[in-house]
């Protein structure tokens, strides 16, 4: 198959990403990037829910081998997790990360600096973890990146709590779309993240990613290249709705879509505050939401991976 050029080099030659950038940019006076809508003016150092104001903070940034097979391949993928988060999950197993802010401050050239840095160790992409809420600074940053020669395809790794509207700032960006869909009730979502309208909200992310860049495809060694693929976290008694899920993505986006079905829930941070989700996931009850997923006509699962031993 035809090598695919990243997506943002054609868009940064004809200057739509500089307008992008600057559109991304001017919106943090007024903070709308994301579902919670908090409207500060994070140009001049208000903080929301996210607590980010004009700069990404960066808790860590690697080579990682632990994501999905098409993203690691030989070398790993270039990860880059930004601290602080917009979902704010209570039982997140990233808790220091996201709740508690570990981590740096970073300027648009140092991000786009650790970009280069990990395009030089090898790495098959440039994996933005937790990036909802940093959306004009990776763009500000891929400016100066691309100028220096990147070249390498860009992951947006998120909670699937994006709103369209800021999706299409990064229609023409992003290459590879690996959002969650974390829970199918409403209710679900209110008591471990205090947002209701997540399902609804994931839907129409989900949509607007597939629409962007399509099933995903990889090169002829199994490399990502391009496309949408989907992380669902199996959580106990069935509380995620991992059916609902699934029938959602085999009927509305695609029975192509990539789906990694998660097996590692384990009771981390604030989950004991949620019953039902104290406990960690049996073998039996992470078995069953495969099942499901066939069931509903998902026809790409990425591999499993061995956890604690039983999977």
């Amino acid at each position: 198959m035809p090598t695919l050029e990243p997506a943002y080099l054609q868009t940064h030659r004809s200057g739509l990403l500089r307008r992008k950038t600057e559109q991304a940019v001017e919106s943090l006076c007024a903070c709308t990037q994301c579902p919670r809508r908090c409207g500060v003016n994070r140009l001049a150092g208000e903080t929301g829910v996210c607590k980010t104001g004009r700069l990404a903070s960066v808790s860590s940034f690697n080579a990682h081998f632990g994501e999905e097979a098409p993203l690691v391949g030989e070398h790993g993928s270039g990860t880059v997790f930004f601290t602080h988060c917009n979902l704010l999950c209570l039982f997140c197993q990233n808790f220091d990360i996201s709740h508690q802010g570990t981590g740096q401050e970073v300027t648009d050239e140092r991000l786009a600096a650790i970009m280069l840095g990990l395009q030089r160790q090898g790495c098959h992409n440039i994996n933005f973890v937790t990036p909802s809420h940093v959306v004009p600074q990776i763009l500000a940053a891929l400016e100066i990146a691309v100028s220096q020669g990147l070249n390498v395809p860009l992951v947006y790794n998120s909670g699937g709590y994006d709103l369209p509207g800021t999706l299409k700032l990064l229609d023409g960006v992003i290459d590879i779309y690996m959002p969650d869909f974390k829970f199918w009730d409403p209710e679900i979502a209110r008591a471990t993240c205090d947002a209701p309208d997540y399902p609804a909200v994931a839907r129409h992310a989900l949509a607007e990613m597939h629409r962007q860049v399509g099933d995903l495809v990889l090169s002829e060694d199994g490399i990502a290249r391009r496309g949408l693929l989907v992380r669902h976290l199996v959580m106990p008694a069935g509380v995620a709705g991992t059916r609902q899920v699934m029938r959602f993505i085999a009927r509305t986006i695609s029975p192509r879509t990539y789906v990694n079905v998660m097996s590692q829930y384990r009771p981390c941070g604030r989950a004991h505050e949620v019953a039902g989700l104290e406990t960690a996931l049996s073998p039996a009850e992470y078995r069953r939401a495969i099942e499901e997923a066939v069931e509903e006509g998902i026809t790409r699962l990425d591999r499993p991976h061995r956890v604690l031993g039983w999977v």
